[in-house]
């Protein structure tokens, strides 16, 4: 009897602790926002206090990548460094960053004069007339409103952007007269060239110009106004002429930030998600280059260019452009799907992590990630939403080769094995990891979905359904685990300290333990001010989990919870203090922004709110989680499953949620209850 009673005593003991647990609520940081949402769908800051302040952003075209860190200091002056990288420039030997860059400078600009003082760009000049800065504007182009002098004899825009397509970034000065009197407004002529070494040149020698375009002197009457410009290039024909039209590839950067932003469209009564979704679109769309190996989408951030990942490429974006309508993204996804196919080999050695160098190489350095895995769940995914039966005839072999090749690492416990995980041994990962495993499963599931849409064997398709069948048996018995008292799942074999990445199971539809997961995730132990920390304790974060974990608690039917956190991440990363995209990670990289994570941060929506689940080339299942204080959300000018839709989500009357799709002229409705799906056909 008393050992009875004590079994009963540990039992309301462990629900007391669980109850304890599964109730400590995070209180999210105060935030106050530098930046502000404009009716144009940009952001501004307007500079007035809070100095000083320094940030930087990455912004993308064809042919190259334009880096601007700017600042302000406590006296209001600004200062810009432009780093500009040229991906198809290469040098040898051939290897990840074997692009050229090169870091310019404000003392290295031709010098502005306005009545023949000179206009105080650079910091450090302590003669002439002020550069005043106003406001910075951010919206796929970077402007800074300024004035100079006491009354102002001048407005200023000063613009920086990539060009669309050429090896070429631009810096505009748009000056404005807005005194009683004519003004004189000149800039020097110049150009600074800098040639590679010849030795070490890919191809031949490149040089790269700093030079002034529409330089010269110009007098303006009241409201009139003038542009110069300076450009930065890289050519291997030195010696021909170069002609630039600064207003017309402000035209064209215009042009195809509208194209990027058309398609796919977020409408929800939350106007910081509809922009934050807006802003991720262009960076996770621009960053595609133009190789002699096709197009490749490229992370960026100073080191990733012309050159595809298993895990950024394959598995973030990839799937993300068969919903995003852009031309030029779903090209680049079945060219990264077409570089990893030319590894597979009989006798199933591990596909290369990256292709490099615009094709002509490849990274082993990690050995295998389970790269095997991430390719399968991104190219079977992506074959499905994109719905045209062609392409994914041409992605189906690497589909099935990947498969076949965790199938063959699963180990005696029926997970599948691999050396280490996309954090490349950051972290610990053990033999077999979680999201590995995740990922592996949901491939399966997918690939069984493709199969039949391409009238695969039906033994094949069985086999899939029979294997990720086991693998969700086996996922629970191998990760499964009390961690820091939440019932939630242990990252690998040995591992007792609670890791951001336990939200992947609910990202691929595990739902065993999603309660207790989804209070570890959102724990003082993992949750900080910037998202889920790597590992409890830690001050590493990488956004890549909390994309991923805030789509999956969304999957989970945790709604509440997820907008809260969402809310809350989206305006620190649009309107805080690094904006105005989700970054890589912290310390590492310094938060660079990475171009795949504003993929990720795009998916919460479409897959998590949405619940888009690709089932066939023109159906999918939708399971809307529409939070309690919406009465209705969408997302129209979907561009998927071989058609154009828009999918509107409202509340009836009744509690119920109904689902409309319009698709040209007609229209199809579902009525579901909260939390069902509904399986729609197009």
């Amino acid at each position: 009897m008393k050992t009875y009673k004590n079994k009963i005593l540990i039992t309301i003991f462990f629900i007391l602790t669980q109850s304890a647990l599964y109730a400590q609520k995070i209180v999210l940081p105060q935030q106050t926002d530098r930046w502000s949402i404009q009716h144009d769908g940009s952001i501004t800051w307007n500079i007035k206090y809070r100095l000083p302040h320094a940030d930087h952003i990455e912004m993308s075209g064809e042919k190259v990548s334009l880096w601007v860190a700017y600042g302000v200091d406590t006296a209001g002056r600004s200062s810009i460094t432009r780093t500009v990288v040229f991906p198809t420039f290469r040098m040898l030997p051939d290897d990840t960053r074997s692009h050229i860059a090169y870091t310019f400078n404000d003392n290295e600009l031709p010098r502005i004069y306005i009545n023949n003082e000179l206009l105080r760009i650079d910091i450090l000049e302590k003669d002439g007339l002020a550069f005043q800065l106003k406001s910075i504007n951010q919206h796929g182009i970077m402007r800074m409103y300024a004035q100079a002098g006491n009354p102002p004899l001048v407005k200023i825009e000063r613009s920086l952007f990539p060009s669309v397509d050429k090896p070429l970034a631009i810096e505009k000065f748009e000056f404005t007269n807005v005194s009683n009197k004519p003004v004189t407004v000149s800039m020097e002529n110049l150009k600074r060239a800098v040639t590679t070494d010849t030795l070490h040149s890919k191809s031949s020698p490149h040089t790269v110009i700093m030079e002034s375009v529409n330089d010269g002197s110009r007098t303006l009457q009241f409201g009139e106004s003038t542009v110069f410009a300076v450009c930065y290039l890289a050519t291997d024909h030195p010696s021909a002429p170069i002609s630039v039209d600064p207003v017309a590839e402000e035209k064209a950067r215009k042009k195809r930030i509208a194209e990027m932003l058309a398609p796919l469209q977020l409408v929800t009564p939350d106007s910081i998600l509809n922009t934050a979704f807006a802003f991720a679109k262009i960076r996770g769309t621009e960053s595609i280059f133009k190789t002699k190996g096709g197009y490749m989408h490229g992370p960026g951030g100073l080191s990733y260019y012309a050159a595809i990942w298993a895990n950024d490429q394959a598995e973030y974006i990839s799937p993300f452009f068969a919903f995003s309508g852009d031309k030029i993204g779903n090209l680049s996804a079945m060219n990264c799907y077409r570089l990893f196919a030319r590894y597979m080999n009989p006798g199933y050695e591990a596909l290369p992590s990256s292709i490099v160098a615009e094709g002509d190489t490849v990274w082993k350095g990690a050995g295998d990630r389970g790269d095997q895995a991430m390719i399968a769940y991104g190219a079977s995914r992506y074959a499905l939403t994109y719905g045209n039966i062609d392409s994914a005839k041409i992605l189906w072999p690497l589909i099935s080769w990947c498969l076949e090749y965790s199938h063959r690492h699963i180990n005696n416990q029926g997970v599948v094995e691999s050396k280490s995980d996309e954090l490349e041994g950051r972290f610990p990962s053990g033999k077999a990891n979680l999201s590995t495993n995740c990922l592996y499963y949901d491939a399966l599931v997918s690939a069984a979905l493709l199969g039949k849409q391409l009238h695969i064997s039906k033994e094949q398709i069985d086999t899939y359904i029979k294997q990720a069948a086991e693998l969700k048996s086996n996922i629970e018995k191998y990760f499964g685990a009390n961690i820091a008292g939440f019932e939630t799942y242990k990252y690998y074999e040995t591992n007792n300290v609670l890791r951001a990445w336990i939200c992947m199971p609910l990202t691929m539809g595990i739902y065993n333990r999603s309660e207790g997961t989804v209070a570890a995730l959102f724990s003082p132990q993992l949750w900080t001010a910037d998202g889920l920390a790597t590992e409890a304790g830690k001050d590493t974060f990488w956004d890549r989990s909390t994309l991923y974990a805030l789509r999956g608690v969304l999957q989970a039917g945790a709604t509440e919870q997820a907008i809260t956190f969402l809310h809350y991440y989206s305006r620190r990363r649009l309107l805080g203090e690094h904006v105005p995209y989700p970054v890589e990670a912290y310390p590492e990289g310094n938060q660079r922004h990475l171009s795949a994570e504003s993929g990720l941060y795009c998916r919460i929506f479409i897959e998590g709110l949405f619940g888009m689940r690709p089932t066939g080339f023109n159906s999918f299942g939708c399971t809307p989680r529409l939070p309690k204080d919406w009465n209705q959300m969408a997302l129209n000018n979907i561009h998927s499953f071989g058609t154009i839709f828009d999918l509107k989500i409202a509340r009836q009357a009744n509690g119920k949620i109904m689902i409309n799709i319009i698709e040209g002229r007609t229209k199809h409705t579902y009525i579901v209850k909260d939390g069902e799906t509904a399986n729609v056909g197009l």
